[in-house]
């Protein structure tokens, strides 16, 4: 059994995991399926792991509510890789893609594809330090090739919570919000993820792509950068990360037994009670501006009072919580609370602030 007195775990990725995935993930690595062997040492050629990727992509299928039209990748390098491989694949020397850059890692995006081609940026925020999302463009300049944008910004706390009408191929960097609500996966020509956050550990990343869009390469480049390549080898055209793909496949088990609607339903009550606290405390303040922008996932936070945000560390640290800090960029806290966060960690982290309200006031 896992210890009841495990640390509330808040961090923003890698995250927090369910105590049953753990629990199976940890009897795996011991003896896997009653194989005598640990998970670690399974050859990736062999019917065990096969199986394994042949139901994680039946998983994947399922629960975007996919059909045979779309592939299902697993694959290495994580979202800066994907940030290369995207036009390097998809967009020609003279062409033209759109980004929407509405945070750190929007604009790593943008600014991986213009070594490959024309990524022109249709919106920001930046100017504003990302403190509100950038208003979705009434008309796409003529020629894109596809639109790319980040559904969750885990730095800055900000999350577009509906899919924007387009009609050019839409790919989405889902990498903080994926399976955390409903959503039409089928308006995606291609969507990805580092599963770090709601889908297991480091060191795989999920994609999916509608097979049209194979179809339509657009230069010539080694196998291991190629999309299509991987998609002809089932994601076997090197040695996989075989551990990380069967967290994953525990962690699809997991969210298809909870339920997507259960899990949505979920996750906005936890961000209310969250965010009604931070309006409600005295002593703190959210750091996105307009209420519709702000994140389910990562809750973005700071103080009235500077000196209080290594009291309430500290509050925190003594009563098991961890992973509250805000990135360096942005200061003050960052909550994450992805799919393993239960109601009753928010409830305890909302206690902490109001009794530090209280111990302010005296």
């Amino acid at each position: 059994m896992m210890d009841n007195q495990r640390k509330l775990n808040f961090n923003a990725g890698p995250a927090a995991l369910p105590a049953e995935v753990l629990q199976q993930a940890a009897a795996a690595v011991l003896n896997y399926n009653n194989s005598e062997l640990s998970i670690l040492e399974i050859p990736h050629r062999e019917p065990a792991f096969i199986a394994i990727m042949d139901e994680s992509r039946q998983l994947v299928k399922e629960l975007c509510g996919l059909g045979d039209d779309y592939e299902v990748l697993w694959l290495q390098g994580g979202g800066r890789l994907a940030f290369c491989m995207i036009p390097m694949n998809f967009l020609g020397d003279n062409e033209s893609a759109g980004y929407i850059d509405s945070g750190h890692w929007a604009d790593e995006a943008q600014k991986a594809a213009t070594y490959y081609g024309d990524a022109q940026v249709l919106a920001s925020s930046k100017d504003n330090n990302y403190t509100h999302l950038p208003e979705w463009p009434t008309a796409l300049p003529h020629g894109l090739q596809y639109v790319h944008y980040t559904t969750n910004n885990t730095i800055y706390g900000t999350q577009l919570q509906h899919i924007p009408e387009c009609d050019v191929p839409l790919i989405a960097d889902m990498s903080s919000d994926i399976f955390s609500c409903k959503r039409d996966y089928t308006r995606f020509t291609m969507f990805y993820a580092t599963v770090q956050k709601n889908l297991g550990t480091a060191g795989v990343t999920l994609v999916v792509v509608r097979k049209s869009l194979l179809a339509n390469m657009k230069r010539s480049i080694p196998p291991m950068l190629s999309y299509k390549a991987h998609a002809d080898n089932q994601s076997l055209l090197n040695t996989p990360p075989v551990f990380a793909i069967y967290v994953s496949l525990l962690m699809l088990r997991w969210t298809k037994a909870k339920g997507i609607d259960a899990i949505d339903a979920e996750n906005r009550q936890k961000a209310e009670l969250l965010y009604g606290e931070i309006v409600r405390n005295s002593l703190f303040q959210p750091v996105v501006d307009r209420e519709e922008d702000r994140s389910l996932m990562n809750v973005c936070f700071t103080t009235h009072n500077k000196n209080n945000e290594k009291v309430f560390i500290d509050l925190c640290k003594d009563r098991n919580i961890t992973g509250i800090k805000g990135h360096r960029s942005v200061g003050g806290f960052r909550v994450s609370l992805y799919n393993a966060i239960d109601l009753h960690a928010v409830q305890q982290l909302v206690q902490a602030m109001q009794d530090l309200e209280k111990i302010d006031h005296h």
